[in-house]
């Protein structure tokens, strides 16, 4: 069956989720994410468009932009390839890392705009990453707050005040109120407990012990590391489990 086109937004803005493949890690370090700031400012002077959030977690990115000199499609293989190239050399790994497809969802008005901004600012408050939403340093909230880098904020502040200090404390104001209303996102699967990821490595890799791993044969190694991803242990929790280390886990 073809894949359906993607809706066209009468405004020119978008939500977009770029999706780590196989829900991969998409930043490991802290270098990750600050690469990928620099591509999306980089692209950003490129393609000419606004962007008014962004949300880095670990195995996907929430993305707010309005389209304006290229349209999305370019924009997004833009992001797409600069970081995966630099991403790929870096670890020693060629191919895709995001899902083939990036999600997109149209925004057409005001009231939904910030919806979704406040949707995308508070992912790391219900994931439990922070108490705070301003201490959570890979997402665009601080930039309304403090000083804006790459994100446009005064087309936002304007929709909360004409004057910028009480646009400041509106917007804050708005992103304290928890809201049930629901936006486009990615189906994530039930963390694993470490103790139900160590049968799936005992039983999947079949080894006596989680540690075995490391004995093995590059390529057979490669198989399990893949196998347990594939299985939805995260990187961290595979070269915690079985003393691999994490850029192993990422190169296989």
């Amino acid at each position: 069956m073809p894949r359906r086109g993607r809706e066209k937004s009468q405004s020119g803005i978008y939500h977009i989720i770029l999706r780590g493949m196989n829900r991969q890690t998409i930043f490991e370090e802290e270098e990750d994410a600050i690469k990928f700031l620099q591509t999306l400012k980089e692209s950003k002077d490129k393609s000419g468009y606004k962007l008014y959030a962004y949300c880095l977690m670990s195995n996907h990115i929430h993305l707010l932009l309005k389209e304006e000199e290229e349209e999305l499609g370019i924009i997004m293989r833009r992001i797409g390839a600069s970081y995966v190239y630099w991403y790929n050399g870096k670890y020693g790994r060629c191919g895709h890392l995001f899902q083939d497809r990036y999600k997109s969802e149209t925004v057409e008005d005001d009231r939904y705009l910030l919806t979704v901004l406040r949707y995308i600012h508070q992912n790391p408050l219900k994931a439990g990453l922070v108490k705070d939403l301003k201490d959570y340093k890979w997402s665009s909230y601080s930039e309304y707050i403090k000083r804006s880098e790459i994100i446009d904020t005064d087309f936002i502040l304007k929709l909360f005040a004409k004057d910028n200090n009480k646009a400041i404390q509106s917007f804050k104001a708005f992103h304290e109120i928890s809201s049930n209303e629901t936006c486009m996102d990615i189906e994530e699967n039930k963390k694993i407990t470490d103790e139900e990821a160590i049968k799936i490595i005992k039983i999947g890799c079949k080894v006596s012990h989680c540690i075995d791993i490391q004995e093995m044969e590059k390529e057979e190694k490669n198989r399990c590391l893949k196998l347990l991803k594939e299985n939805g242990l995260s990187t961290r929790q595979i070269a915690r489990l079985t003393g691999v280390s994490r850029h192993i886990v990422v190169k296989a």
